[in-house]
């Protein structure tokens, strides 16, 4: 059974410490005899975490969202990255953009896709959910002895969000078997088969309370999420690399390449997709 991680107060009742630096400090209660995954190593894995994701969906499915701050506002605002993109290129400040053409007509085609999941937000057809936003396999504690999930980690960025953020940020890191920096596409491939498995276990312990058509929009999630972060990527790339950490020159171009690929893989499985969202 997951749990929730709990925080130690301060002497003085708080939940939090500031040192005489600024710094500020929390303390949790220690989860023993528990592992974090930085790859998914085998589907009996990645079908715990897609669980516990799940359950934590499901135990905040009543709380009121739109009452939680909004850590870092318009995270998962698709056309808004879209925007930002364009800024990017038509600024194009270190001259790159002549040389990834094939990058932005491949985003730009897409622009439309940008919309679908805040339109459907806006239209009341999908609900507003309390999200986690940083959905990687390492963001669950597992039980080294049973390997069952046993709660959700790093809460800093919980804030209201999409059902389809959480569960299309896992499938991008998840379902593949590539590095997000592969420098060959050749060895880029989205898997199906982890989908499902991802799915079956998301949907076992979230499903209950979601409706058919937010259920489809998890399949829009898993694809607008790798779009959104190849987006980000690919500017960062035109505006110098200042945001995402590189070790070597072009890792953000070769990053959004990734992505991209799995976007393409994504889009030639959809159809499979929603006919395995639809079983669950």
């Amino acid at each position: 059974m997951a749990e929730t991680l709990n925080v130690i107060p301060t002497k003085d009742r708080k939940p939090f410490y500031t040192d005489s630096d600024g710094g500020t400090w929390r303390a949790y209660s220690f989860v023993e005899d528990t592992v974090c995954l930085q790859k998914v190593e085998n589907e009996n894995d990645f079908y715990t975490v897609a669980e516990t994701f799940g359950t934590f969906q499901n135990q905040l499915a009543a709380f009121p969202a739109a009452t939680l701050h909004e850590t870092i506002v318009k995270f998962h605002d698709t056309p808004t990255r879209y925007q930002n993109f364009e800024k990017a290129v038509a600024e194009d400040a270190m001259g790159r953009a002549k040389d990834v053409a094939d990058e932005i007509a491949f985003v730009r085609s897409r622009e439309a896709d940008c919309h679908v999941l805040v339109d459907m937000l806006s239209k009341n057809e999908i609900p507003l959910r309390v999200t986690h936003n940083d959905t990687k396999l390492n963001n669950v504690l597992i039980d080294k002895t049973s390997k069952k999930g046993i709660c959700v980690i790093d809460l800093d960025t919980v804030m209201p969000g999409l059902a389809a953020y959480d569960f299309g940020d896992s499938i991008r890191f998840g379902a593949n078997d590539c590095a997000e920096d592969e420098p060959d596409q050749n060895k880029v491939h989205f898997d199906l088969h982890l989908f499902e498995v991802f799915a079956k276990g998301f949907l076992s312990t979230a499903g209950a309370t979601m409706s058919e058509q937010e259920k489809s929009s998890l399949v829009w999630g898993a694809k607008l999420m790798t779009l959104e972060c190849g987006m980000r990527f690919l500017t960062d790339y035109l505006e110098g690399d200042h945001y995402f950490r590189i070790s070597r020159p072009a890792q953000n171009l070769d990053r959004a390449r990734t992505q991209f690929t799995l976007v393409k893989g994504m889009e030639a499985a959809f159809a499979d997709m929603m006919r395995i969202i639809q079983k669950y």
